[in-house]
């Protein structure tokens, strides 16, 4: 389904690999680790073996969501990654900035009521966003047990939704997973997949209404007002 652009109203992001550019340097490190092993990983690509291992680790969900539904065990999947994400937490790690993202919000604030929607845990998501001066430009903050559930059921989604005065369906989840995606979609919500973080190993059926190559790159609504994501896949 095309991106619904006037419909708008407010913005949610993910940070892991949205806004934060962990993502690829944790795959460096942990590829790095596992070289001494690499016969043990097809085409001794470590590289990807790392990607999926930290996909696992920060999320568990989100190799699994990642697969066919062909199981038909969506409930049951999201209970699991909804008890591990509460059981251990993501760990804090060492946060860079996603080029453009902090000029991109500029732009945005005051155009949408934003929202971070995340599973990382609280002192990790505030620890990012103050150390980039952040904060200002999000009227909501929603991290791994503010809501009942968290990612990839909605209430995380619906939450914000909530607490920004928007109606979930006039509401866009900006992630760059399929579990970020199935939380704004059975929230009611449109949903954007970014390309960088780990949505580049996920084909773009899995990531929503549109794909952007990244959260900092421009589009335009029918006005000509800077939503600032570019499109590649309507």
């Amino acid at each position: 389904m095309p991106l619904d652009i006037p419909r708008i109203q407010a913005l949610c992001f993910d940070v892991d690999g949205t806004l934060s550019d962990t993502d690829d340097q944790y795959v460096q490190k942990v590829a790095r680790l596992l070289r001494p092993i690499s016969f043990c990983f097809p085409n001794r690509d470590t590289q990807r073996a790392a990607r999926r291992f930290i996909m696992w680790s920060e999320t568990p969900g989100n190799l699994l969501f990642g697969l066919p539904d062909v199981l038909g065990l969506d409930d049951e999947l999201a209970a699991l990654i909804d008890w591990s994400t509460r059981r251990r937490p993501p760990p804090l790690k060492h946060f860079i900035l996603v080029p453009g993202v902090k000029e991109m919000l500029q732009k945005l604030h005051g155009h949408w009521p934003m929202a971070v929607v995340t599973a990382r845990n609280e002192k990790g998501t505030l620890q990012f966003l103050k150390q980039y001066d952040l904060l200002p430009f999000f009227d909501v903050i929603v991290t791994a047990l503010t809501a009942e559930h968290s990612k990839p059921y909605p209430d995380p989604v619906l939450y914000a939704a909530q607490e920004m005065g928007i109606p979930p369906e006039n509401c866009l989840m900006i992630g760059d997973t399929t579990v970020d995606i199935r939380a704004g979609e059975k929230a009611g919500a449109q949903t954007v997949g970014v390309l960088c973080g780990f949505g580049q190993r996920l084909v773009p059926a899995q990531l929503g209404d549109h794909t952007v190559r990244a959260a900092s790159t421009p589009v335009r609504d029918g006005k000509g007002t800077p939503l600032h994501f570019e499109k590649i896949h309507g």
